[in-house]
């Protein structure tokens, strides 16, 4: 089924969950298949540089394992680009990583790092995947994206998120206005363009109706909604919700 408006399921913090055990359960692939059959059209799952949650072999099992598009997050590394190589993902969406943050904090630098991050993308784009640079609004950002040969930019809504639970609505507007007008701008410079971080069922109505949008990635709430509904029934919620927004 086509959709105006596609939903990505991160399954990250299922690997959090076995890893807290030092077990073999719950399973990474097993949570996958059951956000293919309840209608996530991708999968993401970043592979960080100290596998805290998302394991080599877990890329390997989700990239053999399903029928649905695999992304795969990950730092712009030497590493990394030797590990997407060899598992030829659907995507790759680059993300800034330090080891001592909890969760990804704020967009790509992409700016920067321009001149290496061309051959980079360069590299994995040669073989056939989709690049996407995970970054925040800032039109610089999104320029030097497109100058690079970046074929998608996600768009971070985490600030945005943010000031919703804390109660700054004044604020959390502006920042949605800056997300709409930096999808606007992206799409302008020929970007496909999704976005996510921290979305939840309050928060997602606005960001799914910004019709430049083309993919929300969210991955937690989700895993944190399913310890009470059910994998299944929590992704048919937030589809129902971004369908509505459409």
């Amino acid at each position: 089924m086509s959709r105006s408006l596609r939903l990505g399921v991160n399954i990250d913090h299922v690997a959090t969950l076995r890893n807290a055990r030092g077990s073999a359960y719950p399973s990474p692939l097993r949570a996958a298949e059951l956000a293919q059959a309840a209608g996530a059209d991708g999968i993401t799952a970043h592979l960080r540089e100290d596998r805290r949650h998302i394991r080599d072999a877990d890329i390997a099992a989700l990239k053999a394992g399903l029928e649905i598009p695999l992304n795969f997050e990950m730092a712009p590394t030497d590493e990394m680009a030797r590990i997407a190589l060899e598992t030829a993902p659907h995507a790759c969406c680059l993300v800034p990583e330090r080891r001592e943050e909890v969760t990804t904090e704020g967009g790509l630098d992409v700016l920067a790092d321009q001149a290496r991050l061309t051959d980079y993308v360069g590299t994995l784009a040669e073989t056939g995947i989709r690049v996407s640079m995970f970054i925040g609004h800032d039109p610089r950002q999104i320029e030097a994206s497109a100058a690079i040969g970046a074929q998608v930019v996600e768009l971070h809504t985490g600030r945005y998120c943010d000031l919703h639970a804390e109660g700054r609505f004044a604020e959390r507007d502006l920042e949605l206005d800056a997300l709409r007008a930096g999808a606007a701008y992206a799409q302008s410079l020929g970007l496909e363009v999704h976005a996510g971080h921290g979305l939840t069922y309050e928060t997602v109505g606005p960001v799914a109706a910004i019709a430049k949008l083309r993919e929300l990635n969210i991955g937690h709430f989700l895993i944190s909604e399913a310890v009470f509904l059910g994998l299944g029934p929590a992704i048919g919620q937030m589809r129902a919700l971004m369908d509505a927004a459409r």
